[in-house]
């Protein structure tokens, strides 16, 4: 060996111990400092706790109706967001409604953020209320006293407001099935509904891909729900559900999350700490409220099959919506998958003709790959599918019934400003079942329903009584400061004396930060060995999730099973199939016989609107600057801008059953509408404004223009 590899050798041994020396030096001190993140997040923990938990909110806001005044006092208010100075409402503008869940956590996660649902709301105009919770209950609170008080909130909203329509109301998560029962319930009081991330149909789901909707069966049905609610005397720690949810993705909860603050230690701290807060504020429920949501929803599926009451004796009927319908649902949802969120619409309604005649507007759009979580938090989503919903949501009123898929295009891809663009096309209930695999799958649901019912008679009524005869509300609030979530907050906080260093160091270490560079090979093993940590767990997971499934297959998916616990028999009021199928079809005959005889009454108004939705949606495909412009139309032209907004509607959904009915004939029919050559050359004036508001004609939108020119002998 010469003297230039000696010297060669050295210089590769000292730059490998200063790239040891430089890693060691960064990791320690990136441990440090994360040690006080956690130490940070304990205390803000333990502060939230003592503040009452408030709300998570970064708005401001004033209360104006405190729910536990009422009557039946429950432990919701209803609050105004209150924008920044100098921010003036356009009063014209409907309200908007938010409803975060009560799914474990507390509220605010709607408006945790600038960038939010609150926010959109605020920058496109719109005065927005708001329904927050408080961490207890009040005693004896029942679903039926929530929706009640949900109903006066609304109804406070629209007294607030009487020159604006009604006010939409936007359910996250959990509050998505309260809303859409609320407004099947009472359509009267709500505006168009937002259904984020919300679930509606419990047993759907991929096999081999949703494994929560098995977690009730191989647990025994609700009895456990029972016995933690004894345990709490007579209250159901919210602390479970989350407990429940994070055990969902070992690799996230475990690692990912605590790894990615670690590695990212100098940036990520703050957004960590703000999620955390509300993560870790655990909210109660009565045993009253989690045992009918556990029966009916995720164990009955009571509301997609029409069999829900809220109040004995008044069953729910998703039926009764009135006013538009939003799903907002996400392909990357391990919670509340697309299949649970717009199934429903597929059993409720055996077809879109179905939904024509009802006269009913169902939209939805479904991210490719966004979390559960993201849904409500993502800036990214909220600047792009919250926003443009929201800016959608006075227009939606006017789309012909049906079903639609909201598109989302983005108009300015090459510059820094984006502009999106929305489409509604319609679609099929082929395209909703397209998401799932089929539904056979679910033929299992039915006896753990059965099966969850026995055993929790069976529990309440030879168990319960001994469970509490020994609990006290001071056992109960041990067991929950107990509960391994909160014990690994407040363990790391100032209450731990062994966490003092930490206090001390981290100012220190901050002050002589010494980064490694990106390059460092130690770095980018830890990187790797973290994958290998993740894909190890996600390994895990996977064969939990395979076994569970296999496991379930295996006790419910047997003849023996399927025997001795059948589905029950349709009630008598719902006809066989084959007679269900002929009133369908006979109901169709009257309501097209009903269209067919109002082809040709009415005058301008009616031709004119039966024009632009022709022509609106004549390529099957609803641009929003066509709604836009139709709206222009309609307060320019000194006619029309006479006709009221509630009227306005109908007249939309009347002259859309009429083109479904006929549509060469409702086109042919013009001429009686409009008799004069005035009339029919605004008329034609107002065609070619929805053909063009789009800037291209399309070849269906070409031929429908000839068809009203030789209708209208132009």
């Amino acid at each position: 060996m010469n003297i230039k590899d000696i010297f060669r050798n050295t210089k590769q041994e000292f730059t490998c111990m200063k790239e040891a020396s430089d890693y060691w030096t960064d990791a320690g001190q990136r441990s440090v400092l994360f040690m006080d993140i956690l130490r940070k997040r304990g205390n803000i923990y333990l502060e939230h706790q003592q503040k009452g938990q408030p709300p998570v909110l970064t708005f401001d806001y004033k209360i104006i109706v405190d729910g536990r005044s009422m009557k039946r006092p429950v432990n919701h208010d209803l609050i105004r967001i209150i924008p920044e100075k100098g921010f003036t409402f356009d009063q014209k503008k409907r309200p908007i409604v938010i409803i975060d869940p009560r799914a474990g956590h507390g509220p605010g996660i709607g408006g945790s953020k600038r960038d939010s649902e609150i926010g959109m709301a605020l920058k496109e105009g719109h005065p927005v209320y708001f329904l927050v919770f408080y961490p207890e209950p009040c005693p004896g609170q029942t679903l039926a006293d929530v929706e009640q008080a949900e109903i006066s909130f609304i109804k406070e909203v629209k007294k607030r407001h009487p020159n604006a329509e009604d006010p939409a109301v936007i359910g996250n998560c959990q509050a998505g099935w309260a809303v859409a029962l609320l407004s099947a319930d009472r359509p009267d009081v709500t505006g168009p509904v937002v259904l984020n991330g919300s679930p509606l149909s419990y047993w759907a789901g991929v096999e081999g891909e949703n494994p929560m909707r098995y977690k009730g069966g191989l647990l025994g049905g609700m009895w456990l729900v029972s016995l933690l609610s004894d345990l709490g005397n007579g209250k159901f720690d919210g602390a479970n559900l989350v407990a429940n949810f994070e055990g969902l993705n070992p690799a996230n909860t475990y690692w990912s999350k605590q790894y990615n603050v670690w590695s990212k230690v100098d940036a990520e701290g703050e957004r960590y700490l703000n999620f955390e807060k509300w993560w870790n504020g655990y909210f109660i429920m009565t045993a009253e409220e989690i045992r009918f949501i556990v029966s009916n929803l995720f164990m009955g599926n009571k509301l997609e099959k029409g069999q829900l009451e809220v109040n004995q004796g008044e069953k729910i009927d998703l039926k009764n919506l009135e006013d538009p319908v939003v799903v907002f649902a996400s392909k990357g949802d391990n919670i509340t998958p697309p299949q649970q969120a717009l199934n429903w619409i597929a059993n409720v309604y055996s077809s879109v003709e179905e939904i024509k005649r009802h006269q009913q507007v169902i939209i939805y759009r479904v991210h490719e790959k966004i979390g559960h979580l993201g849904i409500f938090v993502s800036a990214g989503v909220a600047k792009k599918e919250h926003h443009e919903i929201i800016r959608s949501i006075d227009m939606i009123d006017y789309l012909p019934p049906g079903l639609y898929e909201m598109v989302i295009t983005d108009e300015n891809k090459n510059l820094p400003v984006t502009d999106y663009n929305v489409r509604f096309v319609e679609r099929e209930i082929s395209d909703i079942l397209a998401f799932d695999d089929g539904q056979e799958d679910e033929a299992s649901f039915p006896a753990v329903a059965a099966i969850s019912e026995k055993t929790d008679k069976f529990y309440r009524s030879f168990v319960s009584p001994w469970v509490r005869m020994g609990v006290t509300e001071f056992s109960a609030q041990i067991m929950r400061q107990l509960h391994p979530l909160r014990i690994s907050r407040y363990s790391f906080s100032d209450q731990n004396p062994f966490l003092f260093p930490i206090k001390t160091l981290a100012p220190i270490v901050r002050q002589n930060r010494q980064s490694v560079s990106a390059n460092n090979p130690f770095l980018i093993m830890e990187g790797g060995f973290s994958d290998g940590v993740t894909a190890m767990l996600n390994y895990y997971r996977d064969i939990r999730d395979t076994t569970q499934e296999l496991i379930f297959r295996s006790v419910y998916d047997n003849p023996w099973m399927k025997s001795l616990f059948p589905e029950p028999e349709k009630q008598e009021t719902t006809p066989p199939q084959g007679e269900q199928d002929k009133r369908e079809k006979e109901g169709a005959h009257a309501g097209k016989e009903v269209w067919l005889g109002a082809m040709e009454k009415g005058g301008f108004a009616e031709g004119a609107v039966r024009i632009m939705v022709a022509m609106a949606s004549a390529d099957e495909i609803i641009d929003r600057r066509e709604l836009i412009i139709g709206e222009k139309i309609v307060k320019a032209n000194k006619r029309l801008r006479k006709i009221k907004p509630s009227d306005f509607k109908q007249m939309v959904k009347d002259q859309s059953g009429i083109l479904e009915a006929d549509e060469d004939r409702a086109i042919n029919s013009l001429a009686r509408l409009l008799p004069t050559s005035d009339d029919r050359a605004e008329a034609l004036e107002i065609a070619r404004g929805i053909a063009d508001a789009d800037f291209i004609r399309s070849e269906e939108e070409e031929v429908l223009m000839e068809k009203i020119k030789k209708a209208l002998e132009l």
